[in-house]
This record gives C-alpha cells, sequence and structure tokens, in this order.
C-alpha cells in the first residue's frame, strides 16, 4: 500500500493484512450487515424477533473484535442466545430436523442469508485455529448457536405468515 493515500482511500485499516483475520473480520462485519437488513424488513408483528435482533447485532461486531482485540462475548451472552433460541424453537414444536429450501416472505431469504454469512464467519475461525491464532472457544460456540438461532428464525417468520417450508432431501447422500 503506498504511503501517500489518504485515510479516505482506506476502507479498512487492516485490509492489506496477510493471513485470515482480516478475512474473518469483513466476513463477520457482513454478518452483522445482514442483522441490520433483517430488521429494515421486519415489522410490529415481529417486536420480539425485533428485540433479540437489536441486542444480538452489536454482539455480532463483538465477535469481529474478539479476536485481534480483547474477549468482547461472554458467558452471559451465550447463555442469553441459548435461552432465546429455545423461545423460538418451542414456538415451531422444535420442528426444525434437516433441511428446507431458504424460502419465505421478506425476510425469510435475508435470515437465511445471515446464516450463511455465521457459517462463513465459523469457517474463518476455523483457518484462524489452522494458522496458529487464538481463538476462544466461545466465539465458535456463539457463532455456531447464531447460525441454528437464524435458522429457527426464519421458521418462525413462516410459520407466523401461514408459509409451509419446503423440506430438501439431498440426492447425494443415501435414500
Amino acid at each position: 500500500m503506498s504511503s501517500n493515500k489518504t485515510l479516505d482511500e482506506i476502507c479498512y485499516p487492516f485490509i492489506h493484512d496477510k493471513g485470515f483475520l482480516c478475512d474473518f473480520e469483513v466476513v463477520s462485519d457482513e454478518l452483522c450487515s445482514h442483522v441490520g437488513l433483517v430488521l429494515a424488513y421486519l415489522d410490529k408483528e415481529h417486536s420480539d424477533i425485533i428485540t433479540d435482533l437489536d441486542r444480538l447485532q452489536p454482539l455480532c461486531w463483538h465477535v469481529n473484535g474478539s479476536v485481534r482485540g480483547r474477549l468482547a462475548v461472554g458467558p452471559d451472552d451465550l447463555a442469553w442466545l441459548n435461552h432465546r433460541y429455545n423461545h423460538y424453537k418451542a414456538i415451531i414444536d422444535g420442528k426444525r430436523e434437516g433441511f428446507v429450501l431458504p424460502r419465505g416472505p421478506v425476510p425469510v431469504p435475508q435470515l437465511h442469508l445471515a446464516r450463511s454469512a455465521a457459517k462463513k464467519v465459523i469457517r474463518a475461525m476455523v483457518r484462524l485455529k489452522e494458522d496458529g491464532v487464538e481463538v476462544p472457544d466461545i466465539l465458535d460456540r456463539f457463532c455456531n448457536l447464531m447460525c441454528n438461532f437464524f435458522f429457527v428464525l426464519a421458521g418462525v417468520v413462516n410459520k407466523r405468515t401461514g408459509v409451509k417450508e419446503i423440506p430438501f432431501v439431498s440426492m447425494s447422500y443415501g435414500r
């Protein structure tokens, strides 16, 4: 990077770093943005989801900074997310086994994009660990739970709006 560039020409201070730490930070930033997109589409009918995503969104950025900086996601955050996850599973009677096609009214597709973004964050953490970077175990647990949380929220929105989910049965594995 040229030293004569202005700060206006640098989108992120670590963007040119080698290794996977910046990649992890970029995908966790993407995850935070997906949560904001979901929030933009939710109406008052889903006030409980709005409240929960409002709390979860900053935690995405806390995940982001918790590897390069100080750990900012703790056991209370994990317990809260687990509690809310179980709350929403009960709404859909725990019926979220296997895959469903990512369809439904807005913001269901956006919730599935957030779910996929959470997987990217998890994979980036795997790469960091392979490179010898210390990644606190709680971040892996939190992000895996967050991925499942988005999946369940998609089912809750579909149920509330009367959309029947379409199971996906892979022809690639077993029959």
